[in-house]
């Protein structure tokens, strides 16, 4: 018996996505200018922030994603303070076609990372002195439309 596409009805189970493992592969921060870098500012100070996704395959159906931020805060040429974090995640999924698993994995895994990551950042400048830093929401899937393009720049055009 099929499910009408010609796979057999075990085939056809959900998508499965579990989280079997969460945790800080690396976090550094750095408050090089203390403590003058702590006194009132005469203006804000411009904050940039990188993100970045990478994975690996662990087995069949499992793979390790981390998610990496980087971050400065710098005024009047000065660095406030700087941060690096890398948060990963052990995901299991089961069930998902083929053609969907990449961005699955680099879209939706990232996405339930998130909000930790953004934690330990906002903690971690607060412990440094300053007042938390809030990362708001990132789009996923737009990091991910981006990367992809990138790489689709970046290869030979293939010859016939």
């Amino acid at each position: 018996m099929t499910n009408g596409n010609g796979t057999p009805p075990e085939a056809a189970q959900a998508p499965q996505l579990n989280v079997l493992a969460q945790y800080t592969k690396d976090l550094s921060f750095e408050n090089p200018n203390a403590p003058s870098s702590l006194q009132q500012q005469s203006q804000p100070p411009q904050i940039n922030i990188q993100i970045n996704v990478s994975a690996n395959n662990l087995s069949e159906q499992e793979f390790e994603v981390t998610l990496s931020v980087e971050g400065k805060a710098e005024t009047a040429g000065k660095i406030m303070f700087s941060f690096e974090l890398a948060y990963a995640g052990v995901f299991r999924i089961a069930n998902v076609p083929k053609e969907n698993l990449h961005p699955l994995v680099m879209i939706e895994c990232p996405r339930l990372l998130f909000p930790f990551a953004r934690e330990i950042i906002a903690t971690a400048v607060r412990d440094g002195g300053f007042p938390p830093l809030m990362l708001d929401p990132v789009d996923f899937v737009g990091l991910y439309r981006q990367n992809m393009e990138r790489q689709m720049a970046a290869q030979p055009s293939g010859q016939a």
